[in-house]
């Protein structure tokens, strides 16, 4: 009984992870922008943007997750934890090198992760 009970927190906070984890992908973000930005012509931007284009998600599958008990669920969440932090470092990157407008408020917590 002990064990299902840690299963059931185990999964509320992994959906919790999921839920939580909002920010857009680097090139959705990127797209965004207004391409009539002095910043967007830039060599920098075009570098930031083919990087927010190659960024792929590397999250664990959450039926795997479930395959490796308690632990896995705590990888899984992990997981999504760090690409949630690499999405929005990415959108920052992209924004300072595209964008001479100010940084949107969801990405100027992020500067210390970067």
């Amino acid at each position: 009984m002990m064990g299902m009970k840690r299963l059931s927190k185990g999964t509320a906070c992994l959906l919790m992870a999921t839920i939580a984890g909002c920010t857009s992908l680097p090139a959705d973000y990127a797209a965004t922008l207004p391409t009539s930005d002095p910043k967007w012509q830039t060599p920098e931007c075009e570098k930031a943007r083919v990087r927010a284009a190659e960024y792929k998600d590397k999250n664990l599958n959450v039926g795997v997750a479930l395959l490796l008990g308690p632990y896995g669920l705590a990888m899984a969440a992990a997981t999504k934890e760090n690409s949630e932090k690499q999405r929005r470092r990415l959108a920052r990157n992209v924004h300072m090198e595209c964008s001479s407008q100010p940084l949107p408020r969801n990405l100027q917590n992020d500067a210390s992760n970067a």
